[in-house]
């Protein structure tokens, strides 16, 4: 027998699906719905396992499937496909597309657009929610398209499971022979529950040196290439793969440091940026300390001194400084400067580009330097730093300031949101580079949605409402207008409260209506686990509505929710007008990402978020605290239908590349190619844009009358 040949089971019997849905408990459910307006209904959470074995050479497949509900089996099927349609012992669900053609290309889709049918209707006949699916190895080869489309299309996560933990025919039959698709698909589904936390959501795997093991270790492949591909320019493609192809020829390594793997925007960033490069063969790591709250709250504090948000009294001091040090250190010293480690001397396996993604780790930096000083070192800051108090000595943030400079400073670049006023002085322009922060079109955040996922999701959150004892959502009876964000001093949420208060009070559009009638608002948002000020101000924004807002409060919702993106994409997806009023802001993607569903935008002019917002077109731009000109601005979109349309339609068309996963890719590729290039001249951006840089390297300059692209004035 041939090495990867399978071993020959005994012929597979052919079952149907057996479970019967129970009709009239669906019928009462929907009927009850229905009468009251509601939207969704409660959708039993199962898990899948999917495997496919090839016939008669090819000309029909026999596809095993599995339902698991987290304790037990609870369903099984085995259907076959052939490309002879008469052939004998075929099962198959003909509501769905059963002809399996002869080529290989044609087979891989009609597998996977018959696996997405049975799965989707077997969802909706039993009103089941699948969470995950395990897929099979042989599945992954015949079918590749049918993991990726599995996410996009039926919103499961598919975990292909390796042939090492008995993902395939091939190593289960070297056990047992007579192993066949059905009893493998019931091994898959229960491989893949294993994956999931208590939240049913995955988990978050971090490996033992701390290195994030993104998408279940690449387990789960939630996208393909393709979708990428055409999502962006074709100018943009061109660059990804020139630099992904340099890397890859060089054998060049990157890795990331940040201090958090889930909850803030750069963890979704690397998230998505690990995923894509993944699919590209870029060696591309990502790094966290192990958690320590008592340092989180210190961090956290000096993030919010450099925005000049923290009380006046706070102040970062030296036994401060020696907590985070001896943090940062410990976490080098175990696990990543030893040989091997990334930031091991690079004649030792260390990584060839160092790139530290956080303002809690500018030790970092000078860990990589002393362990091979000609190594390419990136500090990043994501973050508004209040440059004018950073020139004034006497002020906290120039305390925290000079503490991260005095380390941050041995980088060889400094890369910073794509806003001048962010860079204090100390930061020379030769070395200085803008990027924006970026966003992942097709992660859970961000993919479109089926209605029949989005009810799902919305009548989760009103779920999580009830068992809070929140207002609940009313839509679709009742608009709503959201802003998305963490529970953050900077995020603005006291003027967002302002903001709806007038608007409901004083509006022309809300003067004649009933309670009942008028948008809601809701004030949402993930948690991340360095983020100690999210308690603190939920009660405060509690505590406002309870005092200074008592007559509306009974329409506000306002929820701190837990790790699933899907539940705020439908919320964003569906509202009637996204906010995002922060008064210190470094960039918020969470404007492009509004902007990408065709949601009209009211936001402050803080930060780089004017950057995303054509104002008059795609929304509206106020001064930070300008409550009555946003109120004024919800007036206009809620009362003329043709504006808000115009809008909408112009904010859908018109974001650009840079602010995607393919965008960011694309900077971070160049940075490392350009500052590994042997006895090449020492690279210096000059406070230019790194995409502009990359766009042009590549031989692909931005082309102005033909891209989106953002605004350059505030980094000029």
């Amino acid at each position: 027998m041939a090495h990867n040949e399978t071993p020959t089971a005994p012929a597979q019997a052919k079952h149907a699906f057996e479970a019967a849905a129970p009709e009239k408990h669906i019928e009462r459910m929907r009927s009850i719905k229905e009468e009251k307006g509601e939207i969704g209904i409660a959708l039993s959470e199962i898990w899948a396992g999917i495997t496919i074995e090839e016939k008669r050479g090819g000309e029909s497949v026999d596809i095993g499937f599995a339902c698991h509900d987290g304790t037990y089996n609870i369903d099984f099927a085995v259907h076959s496909l052939s490309v002879n349609p008469n052939a004998e012992g075929v099962l198959q669900d003909t509501s769905c597309p059963t002809f399996l053609p002869r080529d290989r290309d044609g087979q891989e889709t009609a597998i996977a657009n018959y696996i997405i049918c049975i799965v989707g209707n077997y969802s909706k006949k039993n009103q089941y929610k699948f969470l995950g699916c395990g897929l099979s190895q042989e599945l992954l080869q015949l079918s590749p398209q049918t993991a990726a489309r599995l996410w996009a299309e039926l919103d499961i996560v598919p975990v292909v499971i390796p042939d090492s933990e008995g993902g395939s025919l091939l190593s289960g039959r070297t056990i047992d022979p007579t192993l066949g698709v059905d009893e493998l698909a019931d091994s898959l589904s229960r491989k893949c529950l294993s994956f999931f936390g208590p939240s049913s959501q995955p988990r978050v795997q971090v490996g033992f040196t701390n290195k994030v093991e993104v998408d279940l270790a690449s387990r789960a492949r939630l996208t393909a290439l393709a979708q990428y591909e055409q999502s962006v320019t074709s100018s943009s493609w061109s660059a990804a793969l020139k630099y992904s192809q340099a890397l890859k020829q060089s054998g060049k390594k990157m890795a990331f440091f940040s201090a958090t793997p889930q909850g803030g925007g750069v963890a979704l960033m690397r998230h998505a940026l690990i995923r894509f490069y993944h699919l590209l063969g870029v060696d591309c790591t990502w790094w966290v300390p192990k958690p320590k709250p008592e340092v989180f709250r210190v961090t956290k504090t000096n993030h919010n001194i450099l925005q000049g948000v923290a009380a006046p009294e706070e102040k970062l001091t030296e036994e401060r400084q020696q907590l985070i040090k001896d943090w940062i250190f410990s976490n080098a010293n175990r696990y990543w400067t030893r040989p091997g480690g990334p930031l091991a001397p690079r004649s030792q396996g260390g990584v060839d580009c160092v790139f530290v993604d956080d303002p809690q780790m500018p030790a970092i930096v000078e860990i990589a330097k002393a362990q091979d000083p000609n190594r390419p070192v990136v500090f990043r800051s994501h973050i508004q730093i209040r440059s004018d108090l950073a020139a004034q000595p006497e002020t906290p943030t120039a305390g925290v300031w000079n503490w991260l400079w005095s380390q941050a400073q041995h980088a060889d670049l400094f890369v910073s949101h794509p806003v001048a006023a962010f860079v204090p002085s100390a930061v020379g322009q030769a070395s200085l580079g803008y990027m924006p922060a970026t966003t992942d079109w097709f992660d859970g955040l961000n993919k479109e949605l089926s209605k029949f996922d989005t009810e799902y999701y919305l009548h989760e959150f009103n779920t999580q409402c009830l068992r809070q004892r929140m207002t609940t959502l009313q839509y679709p009876k009742r608009d709503y207008i959201i802003q998305i964000a963490r529970f953050d001093p900077s995020k603005g949420i006291p003027d967002v409260l302002a903001s709806y208060a007038e608007f409901r009070r004083a509006s022309n559009y809300c003067k004649n209506m009933e309670c009942a009638e008028t948008p809601q608002l809701v004030v949402c948002g993930h948690y991340s686990v360095d983020d100690p000020d999210g308690t603190i101000v939920l009660n405060q924004t509690l505590e406002l509505l309870d005092k200074q807002y008592s007559d509306i409060k009974n329409d506000v919702v306002v929820m701190r929710l837990g790790p699933t993106d899907q539940l705020l994409n439908a919320l964003l997806s569906n509202a009637k007008v996204a906010l995002q009023l922060s008064t210190r802001e470094g960039f918020e993607v969470k404007v492009s990402e509004g902007l990408h569903k065709g949601v009209p935008m009211i936001v402050s002019s803080a930060g780089g978020i004017p950057l995303q917002v054509q104002h008059g077109k795609s929304g509206f731009i106020v001064e930070p605290g300008d409550t009555k000109a946003v109120a004024l601005y919800l007036d206009l979109l809620f009362s003329n239908t043709a504006k808000y349309m115009q809008m909408s339609i112009f904010a859908a068309t018109h974001v650009s590349d840079e602010v995607s996963t393919v965008g960011n890719a694309i900077c971070w590729m160049y940075l490392a190619d350009t500052l590994t290039l042997k006895g090449g001249k020492k690279f210096e951006p000059n406070g230019r844009w790194i995409w502009d840089l990359a766009r042009e390297a590549a031989g692909k300059p931005m082309k102005h009358n033909e891209e989106m692209w953002l605004p350059r004035h505030r980094t000029t």
